[in-house]
């Protein structure tokens, strides 16, 4: 069995029933987290032969930062429950597999500390109600030096959980989230996630940082289109791991169209969700990622092997990326085309 396939029943037996069901609970009915992987296991592919695939190149960049492999960790949030060093241990083992790391703005590590890892790192925002909370938070995050703001657009509400019993918010200590929030008296309206936004929070980011802003959780091409009209450097085909609206479309059957609206321009798509094979990464760049953002089997690598197990799910993910290149034919991820790819069709 495969390292990965092991890893959330290993974590299931370290962690509280109550984080466990958190990690990898999606919202409602739990219909849209049920698809992620099948959506990706549905494509089939054409491969090329007698193509000189005797070296292979997965390296490339990401807005600029080069990376050992096209394979990125998403933010999540609760990683000191997984781990106590939460954050510090995910950066460690992000940094040593030469990736990049997405941090939750409700992390319970704060932006200094993880800077002073080395990772390259960026930062996931929720803007809130109250701008003020948003603008402090970004200005730490500048000053501690992340490489790009990833802006959640698929939450102003957030999703609904059918839990029952006991749940991660009973067991949630002081310094388990929100380690950078600046202080205040603030109230949970101030804190209330933003439902008036539009396209021009894109640009009120890039210019209050200076840095590119990527925004996380498009599912349709028109809305990729206004996202790269406001300005956006990145997009993130994203369903939120299926946490938010459940019915969500598959980030797998999302991601053709997205990527075709915003060909041509200097826009990069990446995409996560359901994502557990090199042949789910394989289709993710042929049809128009420029990376995936790898998620929960993050959280179970961190609970079962602290930055350790981090750095092997990204190597062992790479190495399986590796093999499937050399059988589809091409040595390198650029030179992956959407005519690779096809769907399973009827059965």
């Amino acid at each position: 069995m495969r390292w990965i396939d092991t890893l959330e029943g290993a974590a299931a037996g370290k962690l509280p029933e109550a984080v466990h069901r958190y990690f990898r609970q999606g919202s409602a009915g739990g219909v849209s987290v049920g698809e992620a992987t099948v959506a990706w296991s549905s494509f089939r592919f054409r491969p090329h032969v007698l193509n000189d695939v005797s070296t292979i190149s997965l390296g490339t960049t990401v807005l600029g930062t080069p990376v050992d492999a096209p394979i990125l960790i998403a933010p999540s949030t609760m990683q000191r429950m997984a781990d106590p060093d939460g954050e510090l241990a995910m950066a460690r083992g992000v940094n040593a597999a030469g990736s990049v790391l997405g941090v939750s703005s409700n992390a319970g590590t704060t932006f200094a500390e993880l800077g002073a890892t080395g990772v390259p790192w960026w930062l996931q925002i929720y803007v809130v109600r109250n701008r003020e909370i948003t603008l402090r938070m970004l200005d730490a995050a500048v000053a501690a030096g992340a490489r790009a703001i990833v802006l959640t657009v698929d939450t102003p509400v957030v999703g609904r959980k059918e839990d029952e019993g006991e749940t991660v918010w009973d067991l949630a200590q002081p310094g388990h989230l929100l380690a950078n929030l600046p202080d205040g008296d603030w109230t949970d309206d101030d804190l209330a996630k933003a439902d008036d936004l539009n396209p021009d929070v894109i640009g009120w980011l890039a210019g209050r940082t200076g840095l590119p802003v990527v925004v996380k959780g498009v599912l349709r091409g028109d809305d990729a289109k206004r996202c790269a009209d406001a300005g956006a450097a990145g997009i993130i085909v994203s369903n939120h791991g299926g946490r938010q609206l459940d019915g969500s479309v598959a980030t797998a059957q999302a991601l053709p169209e997205v990527a075709e609206a915003v060909a041509g321009s200097n826009l990069e798509v990446y995409v996560d969700g359901g994502i557990r094979r090199g042949e789910h990464i394989l289709a993710a760049l042929a049809l128009g990622a420029r990376a995936v953002f790898v998620g929960r089997p993050a959280l179970w690598a961190l609970t079962v092997g602290s930055s350790g197990g981090v750095t092997r799910l990204l190597s062992d993910l790479a190495e399986e990326l590796d093999h499937t290149l050399r059988l589809v034919g091409v040595s390198s991820p650029s030179s992956l085309t959407p005519d690779l790819v096809t769907s399973a069709g009827p059965r």
